[in-house]
């Protein structure tokens, strides 16, 4: 969506949480993951031996997820993130991954998240809303899945509640990330790239998604705060000013 950093032949290994993703958001996550690059790696995990996680199997199957066995050897002890960890550090120190696609919504991550990105790898992180604010902020980038639609529902899409403009306008901390970032990102004329805009944005917060408010697009949910003028660039793409008020 808004990254802008990764190119479609970048290698991703995409490592799934079993005990914390429903199995029928996989294949919308695979599909947005395919925004960023090429999932060389897929891998969930969980204890395969739980009746709890039978519905998996059949969706692993389908889409080639190579299901990841770890027995809960000790009550309250979480084994399978553990495997997890370990299973992505090996993987780090291969060099051979341009991102991680982490899908889970437990904080148990976001050590991990941080360490990856100490070496410079980009890390994408899916999960619900209930998702504890470190982890999210620990990622470049971090996706709700209820945002996410599955391939054969796109045309459904429409249907999603868009949050009103008086509403919007009334999101202070949307209201104030995107003004601070059309400034950032403005020349002289008062003009900022928008796409400029959406990338300042995600460094902010890395789950800021136009989808969270049931707009498609990031131009889409600027113009509908009504506090922003947008026009296409003489190069191409969008630029974006701040709407002046009655009398400036």
């Amino acid at each position: 969506m808004l990254v802008g950093m990764s190119q479609p032949n970048d290698l991703l290994a995409v490592l799934v949480d079993a005990d914390n993703v429903p199995p029928w958001k996989i294949g919308a996550v695979l599909t947005e993951v395919a925004r960023f690059g090429t999932a060389s790696v897929k891998r969930v995990y969980g204890d395969w031996t739980k009746p709890n996680l039978g519905s998996w199997k059949p969706v692993a199957s389908e889409h080639v997820i190579q299901p990841m066995q770890q027995f809960a050897n000790t009550i309250g002890k979480n084994a399978t993130d553990s495997a997890l960890i370990i299973d992505a550090m090996d993987l780090l120190y291969t060099r051979r991954f341009h991102g991680f696609c982490i899908v889970s919504s437990d904080s148990d991550f976001t050590r991990l998240a941080s360490r990856i990105r100490e070496e410079g790898v980009t890390v994408y992180g899916f999960g619900e809303r209930k998702t504890p604010e470190a982890f999210r902020n620990a990622c470049d980038q971090f996706t709700y899945l209820d945002v996410l639609e599955e391939p054969a529902a796109e045309s459904t899409s429409a249907a999603v509640t868009r949050v009103p403009p008086p509403k919007l306008r009334g999101d202070t901390k949307l209201v104030s990330g995107l003004r601070t970032s059309v400034t950032t990102a403005s020349g002289e004329d008062g003009w900022a790239n928008l796409s400029a805009v959406g990338v300042l944005m995600r460094k902010q917060h890395p789950d800021f998604d136009s989808r969270n408010w049931g707009y498609a697009k990031l131009s889409d949910l600027v113009r509908a705060t009504e506090l922003f003028l947008i026009e296409p660039r003489p190069a191409g793409g969008l630029q974006v000013q701040h709407r002046k008020k009655n009398g400036d």
